[in-house]
């Protein structure tokens, strides 16, 4: 453990104060920092730039204790993260680039570290203001469930061609135990010519079995025309409470559970947040005996209500994960998620007949869906007691031996109605990646490669209703009609490139590269989406941020749009970091 003056000389160099730095080196030991479990803090949004800091922090050999399938992390957590790998830092002088990415991320929390008299007492503060311009040319696809998406993991905002616009703020408050925070913003997208209705009609009857007759307006399927977009929409909104080292909260939390990148086979940014109740174990748990076999772990519960499906309606959702570090190179992760209940459930009759009926979602039943880990019967899946679309992972993160410091090699995956992807690996979908941190003579370079798979090999005559889709809860795993899940959606296979510089630990430029293809038996002639993309983040006087990307996408989708299709988005973004204090 980190002493208090080792820890306040980091956060005076991140802060850019030599003379503070001088008088505490030449200042007298202090007894070690105690991190109780007594103070609340509010999760750090998966879009901020620190989440890319620290993973690559975490593959050049550092940041042992975190948890990369379970984020996002609290300012806490990432405050103890970094405490906990100072003393790698100072080892390692010679590691310039890892020191300064930790102590940019150190300038970022140092009122986040326990014990400042700011986190003792109550206060609040404006996070952020922002706004995004976002220009589209031609037809881009915004369809996650059927066709794909020009624009994946953008919490689930609106965007068709034209201007888009999307402003907003966030602020948090902290006191004690509790913790709020909210985002919010105002969004507008242009009006589009949509689907047809005959084009809606098929993705209807005959790939999503959906009766259209009395379905007519899904969420999942953009019919046409489409009314242009301008709303205020809540982000993320949350109250929390800590108790012994967990975050208890309710509202709408970022949820991105895997380490890979590009997306994450069980829950993402995709679409937009449902609200939940939630109980997330945000410190390592060490447990006598149990711990020397698997390490430390850490948990997390979610459930809660989605919005957008109409068969049936309104079902609910709950989530476990558990991950484990049974050494400090190693982390992996089990992961289910379960929709069940809502209006419109089907049952059978007497004679074998399928008929609308209910599915309450009460303790009963929510605990029929918890505790139920296999394959049930037909009379019982048509019934009120149907435990629901289940679904599982399995994800891990592990840095290469002789190449510690250099290489990670990760994967995610699912399953559909098996307890883990390790139990059925021919019935799974994946998502394998590699990420080297940095090369050999150019420090500020790294890499990553990405594949990713939802046609699983057993069940490929599925045609897109196996993953992500269910017989009873035909809407899968969309919220608002977005995928909660993995943006590449249902039957189909791609892969995803970064090449990064980093000008500084908050700065970068980057090139990328995204490949989609959608099985033909799935959708009618199949569909290809090639997008290019260069992007740059750049800091000014500190508390103001630029962001921008251009794309080009090249699309096929002849059941959509006869031909090759092309469109370029153009996105600024602006985000002032006030960082107002009461």
């Amino acid at each position: 453990m980190r002493t208090a003056p080792s820890v306040l000389l980091l956060i005076a160099l991140a802060s850019g104060l030599p003379a503070l730095a001088q008088s505490t080196a030449a200042s007298k030991p202090a007894p070690p920092i105690v991190y109780s479990s007594s103070l609340g803090s509010t999760y750090v949004p998966m879009d901020s730039w620190v989440y890319p800091a620290l993973d690559r922090l975490h593959s050049m050999g550092y940041l042992d204790s975190a948890y990369m399938g379970m984020r996002p992390w609290t300012r806490l957590s990432i405050a103890h993260m970094l405490d906990a790998t100072a003393d790698k830092i100072e080892a390692h002088p010679e590691d310039t680039e890892a020191r300064d990415i930790y102590l940019a991320l150190l300038g970022e929390f140092q009122e986040d570290v326990q014990g400042s008299p700011i986190q003792q007492e109550g206060h609040a503060e404006l996070d952020s203001v922002y706004t995004v311009m976002r220009g589209i040319t031609d037809t881009p696809l915004n369809d996650s469930f059927h066709l794909g998406q020009t624009i994946a993991n953008d919490y689930g905002r609106p965007y068709q061609a034209g201007v888009n616009n999307y402003t907003g703020f966030s602020g948090r408050a902290e006191a004690g135990r509790f913790s709020f925070y909210f985002r919010g913003e105002y969004q507008h997208a242009p009006a589009a010519d949509g689907y047809s209705l005959p084009m809606a009609q098929y993705l209807s009857n005959n790939i999503d079995q959906i009766p259209f007759a009395t379905n007519p307006s899904q969420d999942t399927i953009p019919l046409g025309p489409i009314p242009a977009a301008n709303h205020f929409r809540v982000i993320e909104a949350s109250v929390s409470y800590h108790l012994l080292n967990h975050e208890i909260s309710f509202g709408k939390n970022d949820q991105w559970l895997s380490p890979a990148h590009g997306g994450s086979m069980s829950w993402s940014t995709n679409a937009e947040a449902p609200y939940t109740f939630e109980i997330n174990r945000v410190e390592p748990l060490r447990i006598p005996l149990l711990s020397r076999l698997t390490g430390p772990f850490r948990y997390e519960f979610f459930v809660g209500s989605l919005k957008g499906h109409t068969y049936p309606n309104s079902p609910w959702v709950h989530m476990e994960k558990v991950s484990f570090k049974p050494t400090r190179n190693l982390e992996f992760g089990f992961e289910r998620t379960a929709i069940w209940g809502g209006k419109g459930h089907g049952c059978l009759d007497s004679t074998g007949a399928i008929f609308p009926c209910d599915e309450p979602i009460t303790l009963h039943t929510f605990l029929k869906s918890f505790f139920s880990f296999q394959n049930i019967s037909g009379n019982e899946k048509f019934s009120r007691d149907d435990p629901g679309a289940r679904f599982g992972s399995f994800d891990f993160d592990y840095r290469l031996p002789f190449l510690r410091n250099w290489v990670t090699l990760y994967a995610d995956s699912i399953v559909h109605d098996d307890v883990s992807p390790i139990s059925a690996p021919r019935r799974a979908g994946y998502r394998p990646g590699i990420y080297l941190a940095r090369f050999p003579g150019l420090q500020h370079l790294d890499l990553r490669l990405e594949g990713v798979s939802t046609d699983p090999i057993s069940n490929a005559g599925a045609n897109g209703n196996f993953l992500y889709y269910e017989t009873i809860q035909r809407q899968g795993t969309t919220n608002k009609g977005n995928l909660f899940s993995d943006a590449i959606g249902r039957d189909a296979k791609g892969g995803q490139a970064w090449l990064t510089y980093h000008i500084s630990p908050r700065e970068m430029a980057q090139f990328s590269y995204r490949y989609v293809k959608v099985d033909q038996k799935f959708i009618p002639s199949g569909t290809t989406q090639n997008d290019y993309q260069f992007a740059v983040r750049k800091r000014f006087w500190n508390n103001f941020e630029a962001r921008g990307w251009v794309q080009y996408e090249r699309w096929v989708a002849p059941f959509y749009k006869p031909g090759v299709q092309h469109d370029t988005t153009v996105q600024a973004q602006i985000t002032w970091f006030p960082k107002l204090q009461k």
